[in-house]
């Protein structure tokens, strides 16, 4: 029979999970995440710092890829402490308050992925289909009632789940499935009725996950109708070519989590290094992968990156 564990009791610690079956290489696996966590970091203050002093990229399209480069920042930030402390230090242990700190904030900044992307998508469809309105529409002042919407909107939806979570009691055993700390790993280790936990986040996922990719997809659907009216191609590459950044900046945060999903539903009894990995892919791909493409595919972007090294190469 399970001890109860008193989750009010202190010191109440879990223990978090490295790379399974590799423990004895933690050290030669942390140099990849080192890498992987430098490029997140300097790539999105890099993209950052480029916006802020570029009066040029004072437009609405670079002021929602600031919003996405402080998501990418916040997400990198949460995950790295325990991640690098645990490859190279092996200090697997974190406390009950940390982890739901930790967890709050990696739904937080995932789900402000999700939700500056169907803002980016929503401003490609203004620029593409209505290009007369765009600049009367999407003024500095809306894009901040939107960044600010976005943030009540994720802070709202993972607030409740959290406090479903803690009034739960954690009976079984403490180890987590991963190096840090997830809803879906910690609600498995609770010892009480978790149905209402299971049906606020199945709301959650129709809400975000589910709703946010259907409307970006909608989004594109009106946003071809409208290119394919043109009658120039130049004019039709022109408008796919300002897309194709942000395309691949979703295809990045979704298919990394269609592939989580499926494997926590049909494959549960698969080896954990493959759901270890699978979630690594999930918050980091986002991260590194979208300041490089930013950087690579768009123009002005890149222009800026050139003018603010050389003007540092010059000081």
């Amino acid at each position: 029979m399970f001890q109860m564990t008193n989750v009010t009791q202190d010191p109440f610690f879990f223990i978090l999970t490295g790379i399974p079956g590799y423990e004895a290489f933690h050290i030669w696996i942390s140099i990849p995440f080192c890498c992987f966590y430098t490029i997140s970091i300097m790539g999105n203050i890099t993209i950052l710092v480029v916006i802020q002093t570029e009066p040029s990229l004072h437009q609405p399209m670079y002021l929602f890829l600031s919003m996405l480069a402080l998501t990418d920042l916040g997400l990198t930030l949460t995950t790295l402490p325990t991640v690098m402390q645990l490859l190279w230090f092996n200090v697997q242990e974190i406390s009950f308050e940390s982890c739901f700190a930790q967890l709050f904030f990696i739904h937080t900044f995932s789900f402000m992925e999700s939700s500056v992307l169907l803002a980016m998508s929503f401003d490609r469809y203004m620029a593409i289909c209505r290009p007369l309105h765009y600049a009367s529409i999407l003024t500095n002042e809306i894009i901040g009632r939107i960044g600010l919407a976005i943030l009540c909107r994720c802070v709202l939806s993972v607030l409740p789940s959290l406090f479903l979570l803690k009034r739960l009691p954690f009976c079984r055993s403490h180890l987590l499935s991963h190096s840090y700390c997830l809803h879906q790993d910690m609600i498995r280790l609770v010892c009480a009725d978790t149905r209402v936990n299971s049906w606020y986040g199945f709301a959650l996922v129709l809400l975000i996950i589910v709703m946010d990719p259907v409307l970006i997809v909608l989004s594109y659907a009106m946003i071809l109708k409208g290119v394919l009216g043109v009658t120039s191609m130049v004019e039709r590459l022109r408008a796919f070519n300002n897309c194709l950044s942000h395309i691949l900046a979703v295809l990045v945060l979704y298919i990394p989590m269609v592939g989580v999903s499926m494997t926590h539903r049909f494959a549960k009894h698969t080896s954990p290094l493959v759901h270890v990995i699978m979630a690594n892919i999930y918050l980091l791909a986002p991260p590194v992968m979208n300041p490089i493409i930013y950087s690579v595919k768009t123009k002005q972007i890149r222009q800026g990156i050139t003018r603010f090294l050389s003007q540092r190469n010059t000081y």
